[in-house]
């Protein structure tokens, strides 16, 4: 009896632990691994165009020629079976995830996976999204669509960039 009883708080213990969550993160590996293998794809003549761009921007319903870093990060979801977020617009694509950092403060620490924003006060919004790779306190790794070498948002592909934190708008995950 009480090797049963010993044998039943271990499995709840176990369920309970920090790696009972690996579902979760098998799933954000998924997503990782699909955004990085990315990495590298190039628009055919620098004008929105090109078989992967254009296949980015179909998943979320625009055409040829259309602005796509909204667009790639929605088709990275959508390849893992996330059916949210998907918007080629980033205002859209942010108000589908549940924020996690805003100006400055964190509200919880952004992981692996997680979507950044820029904002661009010309616009006055956010207009330029990607996933971060890694989050520190000076420098945040991403991976983003429709960016370059200086990291524009309005690139010629897909990109990982190293940004300065303070760049960085806001941060929300999906997952």
């Amino acid at each position: 009896m009480a090797k049963n009883i010993i044998l039943l708080i271990g499995l709840l213990f176990g369920f309970l632990s920090p790696s009972a969550a690996q579902p979760g993160n098998l799933l954000r590996d998924q997503i990782r691994t699909t955004y990085s293998s990315q990495i590298g794809v190039r628009e055919l003549t620098g004008r929105n165009d090109g078989k992967e761009v254009e296949a980015y921007l179909k998943y979320v319903w625009l055409a040829k020629g259309n602005p796509w870093c909204a667009a790639f990060v929605s088709w990275c979801y959508g390849q893992n079976k996330v059916s949210k977020p998907r918007s080629g617009g980033c205002v859209q694509l942010m108000e589908q995830g549940k924020l996690i950092y805003i100006s400055g403060k964190t509200i919880i620490q952004p992981e692996y996976g997680d979507v950044f924003f820029i904002w661009f006060e010309n616009k006055k919004r956010v207009a330029h999204t990607g996933f971060i790779e890694k989050w520190s306190d000076t420098w945040v790794d991403t991976v983003e669509g429709n960016t370059n070498e200086a990291g524009s948002r309005e690139g010629d592909g897909v990109y990982h960039k190293k940004r300065l934190k303070r760049q960085i708008y806001s941060a929300v995950k999906y997952l």
